[in-house]
């Protein structure tokens, strides 16, 4: 069984710092792509970044230049660096990972999702 454990959320105010981490842990052959999603109340869940097995990133237009995303394949942990925090930040944080468990087949997971809170 994969497990994906978040944690670094928390309450900040605007213009303020936090970083979320992200743990696979489990029967894992390697992660493969790895991703943070966010969910505000009565939104729908979007992407916030992404970053591929040999650290290429990608992110969302609202987070460019704010948040830095970084993982280390030892511990197969992402890391969310989120700089200059804005109250529209204010969502549920998920973490996603596709896997290779045995094979060339990929399985997907998701985080418990940790709760992101900026303040004005």
């Amino acid at each position: 069984q994969v497990q994906l454990v978040e944690s670094g959320g928390g309450l900040v105010q605007a213009g303020g710092s936090l970083r979320l981490s992200c743990a696979a842990s489990g029967s894992i052959i390697r992660v493969n792509y790895m991703a943070w999603y966010r969910q505000a109340p009565g939104k729908q869940r979007e992407q916030v970044a992404a970053i591929t097995n040999d650290g290429v990133t990608n992110y969302a237009e609202s987070v460019k230049g704010r948040f830095t995303l970084s993982r280390d394949n030892a511990k197969n942990t992402m890391y969310l660096q989120m700089n200059e925090l804005k109250p529209e930040d204010t969502a549920v944080y998920y973490c996603y990972a596709r896997v290779y468990l045995a094979g060339p087949v990929q399985y997907q997971y998701w985080g418990q999702g940790t709760q992101v809170t900026v303040s004005s």
